[in-house]
């Protein structure tokens, strides 16, 4: 999985690459330490002999003016300067300064969830399926990414499916002062999702 750590900058720590703007950067195996040693620490000041420690090894003495050489050639990489978003604090170490900004999607469930149902018909069909949807009849709108939803709606569907015999398929809901409970059914065998409904929370 790719994860963001500047406006077009992601890193994929499996496979140990960086992409910018979608495309792979070619960066040695010292300067993405250093990079992903950083950004595993957003907004956190870190020491040069921490830096040192971590990407370098313990076993090896290095001047930390090879930090400075490693951080110009990622910086000129990735057309970073030297303020944003890496910026040294002099005498002490780097800081990675990340700028979490949260988007809010509100989607309309029902058209939401019919639409998911239809781009899975073939599938459902094939297991001999019908599709049932009861929706909590006062929860309309849920403020969550819709491709978060998704993807976690398409994983539980695809894990059901191999056993699932002819019957029934129902997509239901439930809610409680904190949690929106959105459940999926296939003969009793149940898979929920639990959704805060509280601004600000992730999904669980």
């Amino acid at each position: 999985m790719n994860i963001p750590i500047d406006h077009d900058v992601e890193i994929d720590r499996n496979a140990r690459r960086v992409l910018k703007g979608g495309r792979d950067v070619q960066l040695t195996g010292l300067e993405f330490g250093l990079l992903d040693y950083l950004a595993s620490h957003p907004n956190k000041v870190c020491t040069r002999e921490n830096i040192l420690d971590h990407v370098w090894g313990t076993r090896f003495q290095y001047d930390s003016g090879t930090i400075n050489v490693h951080l110009s050639a990622l910086r000129r990489k990735l057309g970073w300067n030297s303020k944003w978003p890496i910026e040294t604090i002099r005498s002490v170490g780097l800081i990675f300064r990340h700028e979490r900004k949260t988007l809010h999607y509100t989607i309309d469930l029902q058209t939401f969830l019919t639409s998911w149902l239809y781009s899975h018909e073939v599938e459902i069909v094939s297991a001999g399926l019908m599709a049932q949807l009861h929706l909590t009849p006062f929860v309309n709108e849920m403020t969550i990414e819709p491709e978060a939803l998704r993807r976690m709606l398409d994983s539980i569907l695809t894990a059901l499916l191999p056993n699932a015999q002819p019957g029934v398929l129902r997509l239901s809901s439930r809610l409680t002062i904190h949690c929106f409970f959105l459940s999926i059914d296939i003969n009793g065998t149940v898979c929920e999702l639990r959704i805060p409904v509280y601004e600000g929370s992730d999904v669980s």
